[in-house]
């Protein structure tokens, strides 16, 4: 289970911080701020929807931040259907989750299976990638369908 964001947000931005100067990038207000941002939303978001969260941020830097915050491995993209990306904290920061994914307005959610569902989906994925010779590290599972608002 994640730490609640107060007694995790120092250690986010340390490794944050780390991650960033190993590829020689600057740890900067705004890269710092899209980091709070993530950590304290309840879904992924879009760049508009960090824009409208924080008026502060230029919509400029807020790409290039997400692109190195997400080359950095400190936010992972989820492209889904509509015309922009959703980011998140990196699930090594976070919790393993999966993602329902609206194929009509592109809205993105996390949810968790039971760990005994998790421990069966990773054995039957692990048959899987070893049938075909694949080492597998780890998974993602996406449910694309219609939400709620949409069906």
């Amino acid at each position: 289970m994640v730490a609640p964001v107060a007694n995790r947000t120092t250690d986010l931005h340390d490794v944050a911080s780390t991650r960033l100067r190993a590829r020689d990038q600057r740890y900067t207000r705004g890269r710092r701020a899209i980091i709070d941002l993530l950590a304290r939303a309840n879904a992924p978001l879009s760049i508009p929807q960090l824009l409208e969260r924080d008026r502060s941020l230029a919509q400029s830097s807020t790409y290039r931040n997400l692109a190195v915050l997400e080359g950095a491995g400190v936010v992972h993209r989820i492209v889904s259907s509509d015309e922009f990306s959703r980011y998140e904290l990196a699930e090594d920061l976070t919790e393993h989750h999966h993602h329902l994914i609206c194929s009509s307005c592109g809205d993105v959610r996390d949810f968790t299976v039971p760990s005994a569902l998790e421990g069966e989906l990773d054995r039957a994925l692990g048959r899987v990638a070893g049938d075909h010779g694949f080492a597998a590290d780890h998974h993602r599972l996406d449910l694309v369908g219609t939400c709620a608002t949409c069906a």
